[in-house]
């Protein structure tokens, strides 16, 4: 099994036959029945963090002197950090978002979604076009943070995300540290210099007192996360919901977007693994797992257990435990960004379905995925707009749709 590209028949072997199992080639305890995540997840004594940030690939000397000449760490702030100091710095960020803060999003999300689809026709690609760019526009906005160039925001953080979760050569680490190291050069420069009385998220890490290198590197992970995962959600949810039955048109129901949504973490999460370290001997799903094992938790393995849901592999908006499952983690390190995230990919996916009733997928063939350890999602969402239709189009459009209608794939 490749663990940077698995598909539903591994995951659902690993639950079946070896639910805790040792990875030969990467030395990860990979956990993948529901109940044993989420036991982890919520037991942050016996399973520690520390490892959430780490690179998957030991990153060599030489690239290491490179970022350690811009000052670059991952100190314990928030993902990675299992000591006394995450709550207070939780708290912080938590701030910028709070329910009410999220819920004020909504319009300005809808006002971003309607002018990157005017002008759009015939054939397009929505990860450019709207996807790739848009949640980085609202994280930012919501933190109150100002004159950011996007563009240069993204080639940074997809860097950073291949540099740290990549299955990448010591050629590769060279090139993707470069941007790394600027990402938090830009960082660090614009906290030193944010005023403690403003009303953003560099300011109020000013105004709270938290040394440089630790505020440096909450945002890195922040900026990234915050935006990145949103992205690949984006694109999950277009190719989920296109590819079955009548769901497009009927998404501008009362619901039922958000109700897609649900099922596309579930199913598709973005954010498919995640880490933990055993800090004592543990026994899991009758597996005795020794202390210091660093543990692979699988998030997307987890969400298709018929142990936690039934019918898992049927597209189902709107079950009644839609939301128990673990796509932004459970516990004390539950994404602060959830909210935000469910809410941008209900109104993106509505507002888009309004504009374009009759959007279908350009092609049947399989998307180019992005294929992380812990990130995975389509890189491309080819769609017809529907906008210059005909017979022809409408028969292709049918040939898409996957036999059966909704519950099918």
């Amino acid at each position: 099994m490749d663990l940077f590209q698995p598909g539903p028949a591994d995951l659902r072997s690993l639950r079946e036959r070896a639910p805790v199992h040792r990875d030969g080639r990467t030395g990860l305890w990979l956990v993948s029945r529901y109940d044993d995540v989420r036991a982890v997840l919520a037991d942050p004594r016996r399973f520690r963090p520390d490892n959430a940030l780490t690179a998957v690939v030991p990153i060599p000397g030489p690239v290491l002197r490179e970022l350690a000449r811009a000052g670059f760490s991952l100190p314990p702030t928030l993902a990675n950090n299992g000591t006394p100091t995450h709550a207070a710095l939780r708290r912080l960020v938590a701030r910028f978002l709070t329910p009410a803060r999220v819920a004020a999003a909504g319009p300005r999300i809808a006002e971003l979604t309607a002018a990157r689809l005017a002008g759009l026709t015939g054939v397009v690609d929505l990860h450019p076009a709207l996807a790739r760019d848009l949640p980085a526009v609202v994280l930012l906005e919501v933190l109150g943070i100002r004159d950011v160039d996007v563009a240069a925001l993204k080639a940074w953080s997809t860097a950073s995300l291949e540099l740290f979760w990549g299955d990448v050569s010591p050629a590769r680490q060279r090139e993707l540290a470069g941007p790394a190291a600027a990402f938090h050069r830009w960082l660090t420069g614009r906290i030193e210099v944010a005023d403690p009385r403003g009303d953003d998220l560099f300011g109020a890490l000013r105004a709270r007192g938290v040394p440089l290198r630790e505020a440096a590197g909450l945002c890195y992970f922040l900026l990234i996360a915050g935006q990145e995962t949103t992205t690949q959600l984006l694109c999950a949810a277009f190719h989920a919901v296109l590819r079955h039955g009548d769901l497009w048109s009927r998404l501008p129901e009362p619901g039922l977007a958000a109700a897609c949504v649900e099922e596309v973490l579930r199913r598709e999460p973005p954010v498919t693994t995640w880490r933990r370290v055993a800090a004592e001997p543990v026994v899991l799903s009758g597996v005795e797992v020794p202390a210091g094992a660093p543990l692979l938790l699988m998030l997307a393995g987890a969400g298709s257990d018929p142990g936690a849901f039934e019918d898992p592999e049927r597209f189902c908006p709107g079950r009644p435990n839609a939301r128990a499952h673990l796509a932004f983690g459970h516990g004390r390190h539950f994404c602060l960004g959830a909210g935000l995230a469910r809410l941008e990919a209900e109104v993106v996916l509505r507002e888009t379905a309004l504009r374009f009733p009759r959007l279908r997928l350009a092609s049947a063939d399989p998307p180019p995925v992005l294929g992380l350890l812990s990130f995975r999602a389509p890189l491309t969402v080819e769609v017809d707009l529907g906008d210059r239709d005909g017979p022809a189009g409408e028969a292709a459009a049918r040939r898409l749709v996957a036999p059966g209608g909704v519950g099918r794939r």
